[in-house]
This record gives structure tokens, sequence and C-alpha cells, in this order.
């Protein structure tokens, strides 16, 4: 019987429970994915939790989950591009990836190459697109300096590792913990809370020219007198962006430019997605609740056993 992770109720991850639920039929240009692995997001847990819901109760259960990776089951009608039996990765139809089997838009999907695993390949969907986007809409360029907060999280990471193949200088925010691999991957880190701008200043005596939001907390007042202005901030996370004048990017483009871009780079060695931790289906409410913490290195994983 098919399984799924749903909640019928906005909350904390309590709520949500592991539930048989239907074998679902793909439509017109949809595939069905065998799941393997599934990527946790930290706007997993904030849908969760009723940040989107507009104050009004959830009329049925909803499923979770925005990135997946697994084999083709089966396609909908009019789909060319793939058949069952194909590995592959990308994000769900309906943010229910959190299950044994879930559907995508056709062209949602990244054929998963051979040296990538269920669980690295699961990783990468949102992260990548996102911080591609992101860069993009910021507009920086070779010899300028991007802060990056929340760097070593899955966008974060992601974002980081292209802004300095791309030739930009990256300051980025972690906890102590993670500054080791900052530097490794070619950041300068500095630490978060009292005295931030302060200490960036410090990293980047030749100022910020954009700054990336990843990480939602409370960090707008800083990257706007760190940047000079609001519209030199981009966030992803913090939903009080309009509140202090600064972009609220949410809306994902398509994952073949991205991806054109970051596979060769990962192949080769020039970016890295390391996976925090694995947790198995049956423990998602742990793996938002570890999301939901923070101080993250890479991205934190879903197993779906066979």
């Amino acid at each position: 019987m098919p399984k799924a992770i749903r909640f019928s109720e906005y909350g904390d991850a309590d709520t949500l429970r592991l539930t048989d639920v239907p074998l679902p039929e793909p439509g017109p240009g949809q595939v069905r994915v065998r799941v393997k692995a599934v990527g946790v997001n930290g706007i997993d847990w904030k849908i969760r939790k009723g940040f989107f819901g507009d104050g009004e109760p959830l009329r049925s259960p909803m499923g979770t989950g925005s990135e997946l990776s697994g084999v083709v089951d089966a396609v909908g009608p009019g789909v060319t591009a793939w058949r069952a039996g194909q590995p592959v990765f990308g994000r769900s139809a309906h943010r229910s990836a959190a299950a044994t089997h879930d559907l995508a838009a056709e062209d949602d999907l990244i054929a998963k190459p051979d040296w990538l695993t269920f669980e690295q390949a699961a990783a990468l969907p949102i992260a990548v697109e996102t911080a591609h986007r992101a860069l993009r809409e910021l507009g920086v360029s070779a010899g300028q300096t991007l802060l990056v907060h929340a760097a070593a999280g899955g966008v974060g990471l992601t974002a980081t590792q292209l802004a300095a193949a791309r030739g930009i200088t990256v300051i980025g925010t972690a906890s102590d913990r993670n500054h080791p691999f900052l530097r490794k991957i070619g950041a300068t880190p500095v630490a978060y809370g009292d005295g931030l701008v302060e200490r960036v200043r410090a990293a980047a005596p030749q100022g910020v020219d954009a700054v990336l939001d990843a990480s939602g907390r409370g960090v707008l007042p800083d990257s706007i007198a760190l940047a000079g202005g609001p519209d030199h901030v981009l966030t992803i996370a913090d939903v009080t962006a309009a509140e202090h004048g600064v972009r609220f990017s949410a809306t994902p483009g398509p994952l073949t430019a991205a991806f054109e871009e970051v596979l060769p780079l990962l192949r080769e060695g020039g970016l890295h997605m390391p996976v925090d931790s694995v947790y198995p289906l049956d423990r998602t409410a742990d793996a938002q609740r570890h999301s939901e913490n923070g101080h993250l290195q890479g991205k934190i994983i879903i197993k779906v056993e066979d």
C-alpha cells in the first residue's frame, strides 16, 4: 500500500503522520515517481505551520516535501521525455514528496546521472534553482562582493559556490562550527548575532554590493545597512520582506537552465552539496524539527526504503 506523510491541521511537527494513501495517477504532462529520497527545506515546515495559510484552517490533509529523487514509475498522457525505469530527480508537483510515490510535471524532472546517489540528487533541485535565480535577480557579477546569510545551508551553500565560481567575493554568515567548511569552499565566514555589521565590514572593507538572505532570521535591517539600501537585498526566507522594502523571491524558474551550469561543476568538484543528516520516512517530523532548528551544513534528506 502506498504511504505518504500528511498533516490535517497547521502546527508543530507532531501534526505529521505516515498514512496509507491511494496510488497517485499521473495526469496529462505528469510523471509518477517511485520515491527514493526527499530533500527537506525550510518552506516545508513554514507551510506546515500555516505561514502561508491566510488564517484559514485546512480543508483537507496536505502532504509535505518539495523535492525528490527516484525512478519513473508511470507517465501520464502526452509525456514523451520519460519512460518507466529511468532514474530522475526534481520538484514535486504538489509539495507532497515525502511519500513512497509522488507526481511531478514532465518539465520539472532531470535525468539522474550515475555518479550521483539518490540522496545526493534529492538535495539539489530546490537549492540549485533558488540559488541560481537569486544570483540572477541580484545581478551580482565578477569583482563584486556578496553577503550570504545561512551560507552553510542548502540554498546559501549553493549560492556561495556558484558566486565564487563566477569570480564574486563571498562573505557568509554561519555558526562557528561551519566556518572551516566555508573557508574551504572559498568564502569568508562571519558569525551571527550582535556585532554582525561590524564583523562584515571588517571582513569586507571594500563594502558589500548585494545581500542574499537565506536564513529568514531577522537579518534584513543589518543587510540593508551593509548593502546601502533595500534594492541591493534579496530574501528567500523572511516573510516580513515587504515591511523593509526588500524583494522576496518565491517564484521558481525552470530547472534545466540552472542544472546546465551546476551539473558540470558538481561532477568536476567545483560545487559540493554535503548531506547534513538522513532520516527514514517515518521520522519526517524529526527531519523537519532539525531543519527548523537551523545551523545545518548542507541538506537534510529523508530516505524512502523499498
